[in-house]
């Protein structure tokens, strides 16, 4: 069911979600969060069809709001809400309203969304594009416990990383962080099949991919060796070579979808591996609203720290016989600060190596 409402307020759109709920037989409220998604026309669809195929497994209100340009001076200074309220099938499993602002109430979203929130639930702020600089600060951010970003979609996507990490608040997160849990967790279980010391590590993937530097950032800052950042062709990222001293142990994947393990000692084994979609990304952030400290700490670790030890990372091991083992020379400071046994069989999240202080 839709409700199309012009030149309206924020108490007229909460009428209509109790007379559209009423209307398809439900009337009870059963949302559990409120989803703000604040995007641009252009990219509205996408980003309203990636919440709502989220709200099968995490039934919320979502509240599209989307800041329209004026064209004329004189359409600056007049302000209107205009709104779309999607109930029952149209909205997935939750509620769906679609708020443009027209002038100068643009600039005060923050007043309109504030009466739509859901009382008593947690609430998700996300920008598909054009996030804030420090989404905390931002008066719609200010509004949330968690607040999603995209790196992915800026015009320099590494650079912007550095802005993140300046800005960072507990409750901020990146869909570019969020894309390599599955390269998380499973660098993590190798690591806990050998009992072994890594020495240096490689990751391989398209050039300007965010995620690419956060993944190296991550086992930089939590194996404490040299991470090198190698340029393919993509799609994405494309592989993970670990040096260590019970020989390489590499997850390549080559065309974005199915993965190969190898471990040496060990045969070749498939892993799937695929790239998900914005959906299932947002789905995954919405499963917890606590702060993510992993990754405030691989953000923190810096990429500048990240291209500095790449410097020191030692030639990849020429591949040795059956039965002889493979030996990499480690550089001088990883030698010095190499983790112990212990810390690098240790499983997801990787336990980083104590520091002296």
């Amino acid at each position: 069911m839709k409700i199309d409402l012009t030149d309206t307020t924020a108490g007229q759109v909460n009428k209509a979600l109790v007379r559209g709920r009423r209307a398809i037989g439900t009337p009870a409220v059963g949302m559990v969060l409120t989803l703000v998604i604040v995007t641009d026309e252009e990219n509205a669809y996408d980003a309203l069809k990636a919440g709502s195929d989220a709200s099968h497994e995490h039934p919320s209100r979502t509240l599209v709001v989307i800041k329209r340009v004026s064209r004329s001076p004189r359409d600056r200074t007049a302000s209107r809400l205009d709104a779309e309220v999607r109930v029952g099938a149209d909205a997935g499993t939750g509620e769906t309203v679609v708020l443009r602002l027209h002038g100068e109430v643009a600039e005060h979203a923050d007043s309109v969304v504030l009466p739509l929130l859901l009382p008593d639930a947690p609430v998700v702020v996300w920008w598909p594009v054009n996030a804030p600089l420090d989404p905390a600060k931002d008066p719609l951010g200010a509004l949330a416990q968690r607040r999603v970003t995209d790196t992915y979609a800026s015009e320099q996507p590494v650079r912007e990383l550095s802005a993140r990490a300046d800005t960072y608040t507990p409750g901020d997160t990146d869909l570019s962080w969020t894309r390599i849990t599955p390269w998380r967790s499973m660098l993590a279980a190798a690591l806990d099949q050998v009992v072994c010391e890594v020495k240096a590590v490689e990751v391989e993937g398209e050039e300007f991919n965010p995620s690419c530097e956060l993944l190296a950032m991550w086992l930089a800052d939590r194996l404490d060796v040299p991470v090198k950042r190698s340029l393919s062709a993509g799609p994405g990222l494309t592989a993970v070579r670990m040096h260590t001293s019970e020989g390489p142990i590499a997850l390549d994947r080559a065309d974005g979808s199915l993965a190969t393990l190898s471990i040496d000692g060990q045969p070749d084994r498939a892993v799937a591996l695929k790239r998900r979609d914005t959906a299932e990304l947002i789905a995954e952030e919405l499963r917890r609203l606590d702060p993510d400290d992993t990754y405030a700490s691989a953000l923190r670790f810096g990429v500048e720290r990240l291209n500095a030890s790449s410097a020191t990372v030692p030639p990849a091991p020429e591949p040795s016989p059956k039965g002889e083992p493979v030996t990499v020379a480690a550089a001088p400071e990883a030698a010095a600060e190499a983790p112990t046994t212990e810390a690098a069989q240790e499983p997801a999240p990787l336990k980083k190596r104590a520091k002296a202080t």
